[in-house]
């Protein structure tokens, strides 16, 4: 038992993996024990996982607030090493990550016929790569997680996706390289600068943020841009876009499941995770939040406009991730404690929320190989179980009180109002809009007589595929009405951030002296002690 407490995240990150060997001596033709080891081991991932849920408020915080850490080294020479460690937030993305992995593959049993076992392998190596981006604290090792990740979606993407299956992979993955090298750039730029101050390398992640205050302000801006591409377009913001309904579109069901669910993640926990901390002058830069509240707030309401528009189930939500995820993004940049928690809480709502939807479409999709809204009406006369669960999964998306969406909205929508309530204003507009797309949505496919003589004979969901969507409405329902355990385990991580990025929040009545303009940051020369000065008396409320 010490063993495996001491080494859970290494266990949770490789048991997907060992799962994989496994299943590579497993008989191509055999499909059924495919199926079967495809499913327990991703749920096998998933109960490894759930000792963090009863542990994390007991396991006292090791390195800067950072949990069940483990250090071993790995590449010497460069000064990578092999670098695992949870917080709060990483905790949260961790757990959503194992359940929709599981269920993502549990809605694959009937979906997939050809080359089973390269599918389930794939699953089984993306996982490993979202775990590995989520844990890691060390540079290099992230950035190996993070490229590990593309290969599996993009053949998932083109070898069982739809018609223009080819198109939609590469233009994921030519965008996703495109920002990632990007990241590399700002990477090694702060490894290299880091080197010629203290005279050592590493890719520590805690050793970078501890020596955050000594670089160039010049240098952190142009750090920061690198940065805010990559995970832009991971996330993705406008205008970087428009790769995302492409692959959505054409991904199998479980494809968008992870891709909606966990992938798009990875950009906001980028943002919270490395630019934040690592880049606190640049990210406080009036003009730099400012740019980046307003793409948040386009791609807001974008998001949803769009969303209004299409034809097809799977590109609606596609589009109303968009404007989901500009709710995340606005809430990073309030660079308040409403804003961040926030944000991470309506990440994992996204997460259930959108996951559940991409399983409705695929349910729908499995029975009628359509997914044309115009092809449907009146389903709730001959399927109610499964016009039932998407009621209430409609229900969340939108943000109705007593359900998950409404407190992660309610609370970046605070976070927002406390820095300008312009933020605020206009991000209500796209609340209402995206109630609107969904009520259509729902109202278009679920009610009225069932005329279509294909509808007629629909079978209604089957105990495995209401399987596949209970335990997110559960998780819905638990956000909702009590999200005081979510919250608790953010307050920590969520107050170190700003203290960092924002040490003005707090000894002002108003956040708003964050948009006042700033002097300009020491040269590069300026010696070390002196900024550490600067930044003790910022803390302790002096005004720029």
């Amino acid at each position: 038992m010490p063993f495996f407490h001491d080494h859970i995240l290494s266990i949770i990150l490789f048991t997907p993996l060992a799962g994989m060997v496994v299943l590579l001596f497993i008989p191509g033709e055999n499909k059924n024990a495919i199926r079967w080891w495809g499913n327990i081991v991703m749920f096998a991932g998933f109960l490894v996982s759930l000792p963090l849920v009863f542990w994390f408020g007991q396991e006292p915080a090791k390195e800067q607030l950072f949990k069940f850490t483990e250090t071993h080294s790995w590449i010497a020479s460069i000064g990578a090493e092999y670098h695992l460690g949870i917080d709060g937030i990483s905790f949260l993305l961790v757990m959503l990550t194992t359940v929709l992995g599981f269920l993502a593959v549990l809605s694959s049993w009937t979906a997939v016929e050809e080359r089973a076992k390269e599918y389930y392998s794939m699953f089984m190596l993306l996982d490993v790569g979202m775990l590995g981006v989520f844990m890691s604290l060390d540079f290099f090792l992230f950035y190996v997680f993070w490229e590990v990740m593309l290969v599996p979606m993009y053949f998932i993407i083109g070898v069982w996706g739809g018609p223009r299956k080819l198109y939609a992979a590469i233009k994921f993955f030519l965008y996703t390289l495109a920002g990632s090298v990007l990241m590399l750039l700002g990477i090694l730029t702060l490894y290299f600068r880091y080197a010629k101050d203290t005279g050592h390398t590493t890719f520590n992640l805690l050793d970078l943020m501890s020596h955050s205050h000594a670089w160039p302000f010049a240098m952190q801006v142009w750090v920061f841009a690198a940065f805010a591409i990559g995970f832009a377009i991971k996330v993705p913001m406008f205008p970087f876009h428009t790769w995302l309904p492409d692959a959505h579109v054409e991904a199998p069901t479980a494809g968008s499941v992870i891709l909606a669910g966990v992938l798009l993640k990875m950009g906001t926990y980028g943002f919270i995770r490395f630019s934040l901390p690592l880049l606190p002058q640049a990210s406080a830069d009036p003009t730099v939040v400012k740019v980046m509240v307003w793409l948040s707030i386009i791609a807001i309401i974008y998001g949803a406009l769009v969303s209004m528009m299409q034809r097809d189930m799977k590109k609606l939500i596609a589009y109303s991730s968009v404007s989901h995820l500009g709710f995340c993004t606005l809430g990073i940049f309030a660079l308040n404690p409403h804003g961040l928690s926030g944000s991470v809480i309506q990440q994992i709502n996204h997460g259930i929320s959108t996951g559940a939807l991409f399983l409705i479409v695929g349910l729908i999709y499995e029975r009628r190989h359509t997914r044309e809204i115009k092809e449907f009406g009146g389903l709730s006369n001959v399927m109610p179980r499964y016009a039932t669960l998407f009621m209430i999964v409609m229900l969340s998306s939108i943000g109705l009180p007593l359900l998950n969406g409404f407190i992660g909205e309610f609370t970046i929508l605070q976070g927002a109002f406390e820095v300008q309530w312009q933020w605020a204003a206009w991000a209500v507009a796209g609340i209402v809009l995206g109630a609107a797309y969904m009520l259509w949505l729902y109202q278009r496919t679920m009610f009225g007589p069932c005329e279509n003589p294909k509808n007629q004979a629909l079978k209604d969901l089957n105990l495995r595929e209401m399987m596949t969507l209970i335990p997110l409405i559960v998780w819905a329902f638990w956000i909702g009405i009590y999200p005081k355990p979510f919250f608790n385990v953010l307050e920590a991580p969520v107050k170190q951030i700003v203290e960092t990025v924002n040490p003005s929040f707090g000894t002002h009545a108003s956040a708003k002296v964050r948009l006042n303009p700033q002097p300009a940051a020491e040269p590069a020369s300026a010696a070390p002690g002196r900024r550490v000065a600067q930044t003790a008396s910022r803390r302790a409320g002096v005004a720029h």
